[in-house]
């Protein structure tokens, strides 16, 4: 999804569990602006295989997140209701008892549609009746959205392709580094190693329009 990156994410408001169980609407990642680097990332769906695996994998880095003031907020197009249920059962039933940031419950799958991730399309058949064709679930999205709300990394993986997210989290030190020192990170940095000093004129051009 290159065309997202630069540009602003987009807007929402929908329900989410926050906390583990907690039910909020009109949650939007618009209150993190000014604040917060934001990690949003979408699934398939609740109660199934791999997808448990990833947002366990997310919770037990969420002090590295944390760390680096980063907030993790997930989304997938089931009912917060749903999410609620998979929250409260345990791990060794399939659950994810134990995750504390934000779900984002997408049932509209406009969400996933507005960032490029819905795994299908809807269509009009022969006899002009709305129709979708595909999966009615998200691809593994994954995006850095930066405290100005401008998506500057995004990943996307197909339905049976589990994610990295220690990789999530060397992207976030690579904006970090970038934002901070004016260094640009080439292939396989990682916090500790060079980066390198691009020209004064081109950090120059990007930074006036960021």
């Amino acid at each position: 999804m290159s065309f997202l990156i630069g540009k602003k994410a987009p807007s929402f408001k929908a329900d989410a569990v926050i906390n583990g169980g907690e039910f909020v609407e009109n949650f939007s990642l618009e209150q993190y602006q000014g604040d917060k680097e934001v990690i949003f990332f979408f699934y398939p769906l609740d109660f199934t295989f791999v997808c448990p695996t990833e947002l366990l994998a997310f919770q037990d880095k969420l002090a590295e997140f944390e760390k680096r003031n980063v907030q993790v907020v997930g989304c997938s197009i089931d009912s917060k209701f749903s999410h609620w249920a998979w929250l409260n059962t345990e791990k060794n039933n399939g659950g994810i008892n134990g995750v504390t940031y934000p779900i984002v419950a997408d049932l509209s799958k406009t969400i996933a549609e507005n960032y490029g991730v819905l795994a299908g399309e809807y269509d009009l058949d022969a006899e002009g009746n709305s129709e979708f064709s595909g999966a009615p679930v998200a691809y593994r999205g994954l995006f850095l959205i930066d405290k100005k709300g401008v998506i500057r990394h995004c990943v996307i993986n197909d339905l049976p392709l589990g994610r990295n997210v220690d990789e999530a989290i060397r992207m976030i030190d690579a904006l970090q580094h970038f934002e901070k020192h004016g260094e640009v990170c080439p292939a396989n940095w990682n916090e500790g190693k060079d980066a390198m000093t691009p020209n004064a004129e081109g950090v120059a051009s990007y930074l006036s329009a960021h």
